[in-house]
Formats: structure tokens, sequence, C-alpha cells
């Protein structure tokens, strides 16, 4: 059966799923219809959070994967509404740019520099 997950910069060597945590396990969303996995996406994206991708995969493809990682999955039927939690985590076992290096966190301090002048000025 053809399924929808949501991937974060498919197909590059930087590649990421996305996962809901609940307890202490990782839970792979496989949605039925395109449209609602787009749309959860979407929700993703309004939380601020990184903007994934919906990519149709085999959901045997997806089981085994699921398998082989330690995760679960769940199977999201189409017109069903899934939310995404209000909170995401805090650190990523995938990073949204790759490896940070030195001058990422830099450039990083900077904007939270710059982010805490702007919030002075409201």
């Amino acid at each position: 059966m053809r399924v929808f997950v949501l991937l974060f910069n498919p197909r590059t060597e930087n590649e990421g799923i996305h996962t809901l945590r609940i307890g202490d396990r990782n839970t792979i969303l496989m949605f039925e219809s395109e449209d609602d996995a787009t749309r959860y996406a979407l929700l993703l994206e309004a939380q601020d959070f990184a903007s994934p991708t919906p990519e149709a995969l085999d959901s045997e493809e997806i089981e085994e994967f699921c398998r082989d990682a330690g995760y679960d999955s769940k199977l999201i039927h189409e017109g069903e509404l899934a939310i995404p939690p209000e909170t995401n985590l805090e650190e990523l076992e995938w990073q949204p740019e790759g490896p940070e290096t030195e001058d990422d966190n830099l450039a990083q301090s900077e904007l939270d520099r710059i982010r805490r002048q702007l919030e002075g000025l409201l």
C-alpha cells in the first residue's frame, strides 16, 4: 500500500523523517492521503518547525525501516484529523542544515543578540 510520510530534505545527504515522541518511543506517521499529509506538514510549519515534504513510499518499506530503527508506525486513515503536539523537542536527532560548525554557532549567537535587541524595542 502506498502511504505518505513527512521527510525533511528528501533525497539529500541530510534527509530526515518526521516522528512523534510517544513515551520513550519514536512513531512515524503514515498518511493514506497526500492531502492529509500536506495539511499536517503545514500545521508543523505554522508551529515554526522545519518544513517537511510529504513523500509517497510503500508502507512495507516504512514498517521495515521502523523495525530496523526501533521505531513504531501509525497509519492515519484518509480524512482522519491528525494534529501535531503543541510542543516540539528541544534537541532533534536530525539537524535541518546538517552538522553545526563553529561559524554556525557564531552566527546563531549573533542572531540571538539581534533578537534580544528587537525584543527590547517592543
